[in-house]
């Protein structure tokens, strides 16, 4: 049993190399993004609810302001986001304009544009009109930082696996 894997009562041995003086580990790539997300606040349950995003979507989690902890599936061509009761996105804050902003997707791709807000639109702390949102990209409309997540399988396809 020294060198070989096994799973047995949910307890996985993993063969290591012999000492060689080498620190290094490598880790593939869904492993080194989900060791990052949990780096960066991200839950198990919220990890749960990434991956099983089908292609063509994408999540918005609030991680600071007043809803701290909600969830928005982005799943349409045009999602809404504003004070205004009927919007896709409903942040209740006077911090944010009735149509402030709008998520738009393009193929398996998404971009967030300011609907000429009055205290604008943030991505990555640079105020933009409009930005292409890459995974993990934090999104600040008014008092409340949501951070995009798209599908795990349009990122391994953008990364060409």
């Amino acid at each position: 049993m020294a060198n070989d894997a096994r799973d047995d009562d949910h307890t996985t041995i993993i063969p290591v190399a012999p000492a060689t003086g080498d620190t290094t580990l490598s880790l593939t790539g869904e492993f080194a993004a989900q060791l990052a997300a949990l780096e960066a606040g991200v839950t198990g349950e919220e990890l749960e609810s990434i991956a099983a995003l089908p292609s063509g979507s994408a999540l918005l989690i609030v991680r600071r302001g007043p809803n701290a902890g909600a969830r928005f599936l982005l799943d349409t061509a045009v999602s809404t986001v504003g004070r205004h009761p009927n919007a896709d996105i409903f942040l209740d804050d006077v911090t944010v304009s009735r149509r402030h902003a709008e998520f738009a997707r393009h193929g398996h791709s998404f971009v967030v544009r300011d609907l000429g807000s009055l205290n604008g639109t943030y991505v990555g702390g640079v105020r933009v009109e409009e930005a292409l949102l890459d995974d993990g990209t934090e999104v600040q409309i008014g008092k409340f930082r949501l951070t995009f997540y798209p599908s795990r399988i349009d990122v391994a396809t953008a990364a060409g696996h």
